[in-house]
């Protein structure tokens, strides 16, 4: 899968990450791990398994967020996230980065807060009769998670993008009411992933993705219940390549470019099915997964390493959040009565 990232010469440090909520999927590939890939190799990175905020959209269940954490985590070592390049921590570990946020809320008016689109989306799409606090807050939580390590960079889908605009919005204001603290971080944005389904965008909750730890049947059963172009109702008729679900896949994850090429020509001509075209992108999912499972399995068969990577990540983070807590409260003529106070 190409991946044209121009990585600019200030950039230092990138910081993402995902909220526990399940398995990842290829939809989380596209739109953001692979730009983790790629950085790991040029920058420092931090990545963030964001279990608070799972809290602004659930307070039911919660039974369920350890084995979610697990999940997520073996995802990132999966793809190839390295924790001997990139720091992979639990957002709850490292609690200063709440004392980060409540200092930032002083800096966002109410309104500026309701202004998030995404805030009245998730409203809508959870079907929550009234937003809590914590979602009204979960951007500014976001933009602590960022600023609390200095992230200048933040790959981001499209729909995450109005986030780090204000998190743009909380470094300029503090550096520029106390003294210049924080970066102004840049957000390259990732495609969404169209849905199984048609559907604008992959996701979990709409049931019309292919998970990274899809065995082959399930991939197979998957590719061939996806929509393709509702007017071809033969294979001798010619369809449609463009916008078609099925193409959109194998331009992603098929490496075969040829064949991709090939195919595309026969069925603008009405000259090859539907059958055989998801086949081939079964193969060509399957054949991207594979180490994907292999690199999964060995780390699953070893719970006590992933829990050690995620601690020893967790305590560099926390360091992290601490310096910049300390800068913060320096900054602000927020020392009293902590020269000598021991906790």
């Amino acid at each position: 899968m190409n991946l044209d990232l121009q990585v600019k010469p200030t950039w230092r440090r990138m910081l993402t990450g995902d909220r526990p909520t399940g398995p990842l999927h290829l939809g989380h590939y596209v739109g953001s791990l692979r730009y983790r890939l790629a950085l790991q190799e040029r920058i420092e990175c931090f990545v963030i398994i964001a279990d608070l905020h799972v809290l602004t959209t659930r307070t039911e269940r919660l039974e369920e967020l350890e084995a979610n954490v697990r999940e997520v985590v073996l995802d990132y070592l999966a793809v190839g996230i390295d924790p001997r390049k990139t720091t992979i921590y639990l957002q709850s570990l490292v609690p200063e980065v709440l004392e980060i946020a409540w200092l930032f809320m002083s800096l966002v008016s109410v309104p500026r807060a309701q202004r998030i689109p995404t805030l009245k989306q998730a409203v809508r799409d959870l079907q929550l009769e009234s937003a809590s606090v914590a979602l009204l807050s979960y951007p500014i939580l976001q933009a602590a998670d960022i600023l609390m390590v200095k992230g200048d960079v933040v790959p981001v889908s499209k729909d995450n993008a109005s986030h780090i605009e204000l998190t743009r919005e909380i470094a300029r204001r503090f550096n520029r009411l106390y003294r210049p603290v924080f970066p102004e971080p840049d957000s390259p944005i990732g495609p969404l992933l169209v849905g199984l389904d048609g559907q604008k965008k992959a996701s979990k909750s709409l049931g019309n993705v292919i998970l990274l730890s899809d065995d082959a049947e399930t991939v197979r059963r998957k590719v061939r219940s996806m929509f393709t172009d509702p007017r071809r109702i033969r294979a001798d008729i010619p369809g449609r390549t463009r916008g078609n679900p099925v193409f959109i896949y194998h331009d992603f994850f098929n490496d075969d470019r040829a064949e991709v090429e090939e195919l595309k020509q026969r069925y603008r001509r009405g000259r090859v099915g539907d059958v055989e075209v998801k086949e081939r992108l079964a193969r060509a999912i399957n054949r991207f997964l594979e180490p994907i499972r292999q690199r999964r399995a060995y780390f699953a068969s070893r719970p006590a390493l992933v829990d050690e990577i995620v601690y020893e990540g967790s305590r560099r983070a926390r360091a992290e959040a601490r310096e910049t807590l300390q800068e913060m409260r320096e900054a602000m003529g927020l020392t009293h009565f902590r020269r000598g106070w021991t906790s």
